[in-house]
């Protein structure tokens, strides 16, 4: 099933940041969002991952097929590496963790305490839950902060391995990730309301 929004308007705060969205995610497919900062990317996310209502518009295709990762890493800081995973493998009704702990290199490290790893460490960590959801649609927001280059092709590869299953991917990202992707400039689609400084800091 495709994720797909139509003439889709979203706003942060009541201020509307974007309209006239359309696009189409199909299975096997990624799409990566482009634009400067404080354009609206991280709002048109989370409104596709449903953590806020759009203004105007459609979005079928999501719902509960939708696992979102943004800049919190979502971890319980005293739980193990392993005890992380495996709590987010309960959530969505799972119990696999090797396949997602080996795929982000974090066999090592599986009795650390997450808040004893770096920074490096813990964003690795925070997406290798994705791989525990079982949900076919990732929606991301610059899922690379914090790694390294080693880092950033083990997030590569778990995504193409994701797309090969099925799976598709929309990605807000300014790092060229080399994968087979569709680009959506967000810029064009920029509302016509004017915003602050202050707004702008936070889209």
């Amino acid at each position: 099933m495709e994720l797909r929004a139509r003439d889709l308007a979203v706003a942060r705060g009541g201020v509307p940041v974007l309209q006239g969205v359309d696009f189409a995610l199909a299975p096997g497919r990624t799409l990566v969002l482009r634009g400067p900062n404080g354009s609206g990317k991280t709002t048109l996310l989370r409104t596709v991952a449903g953590l806020q209502p759009p203004l105007a518009g459609e979005i079928t295709g999501a719902g509960e097929r939708i696992a979102y990762a943004a800049h919190a890493d979502g971890l319980k800081a005293t739980l193990s590496v392993d005890e992380n995973l495996a709590f987010w493998a309960r959530v969505f009704g799972r119990d696999d963790i090797a396949r997602a702990r080996a795929a982000f290199a974090l066999d090592e490290l599986r009795d650390r305490p997450a808040g004893s790893l770096s920074a490096g460490q813990k964003r690795r960590l925070g997406l290798a839950r994705l791989m525990v959801t079982g949900r076919p649609v990732w929606v991301l927001d610059e899922p690379t902060v914090s790694l390294d280059a080693a880092s950033v092709a083990l997030f590569a590869d778990a995504v193409r391995a994701h797309l090969g299953q099925g799976g598709a991917a929309l990605i807000a990202t300014h790092i060229d990730l080399g994968l087979d992707a569709d680009v959506l400039d967000v810029t064009p689609f920029r509302a016509t309301a004017r915003l602050s400084a202050s707004d702008e800091a936070f889209l």
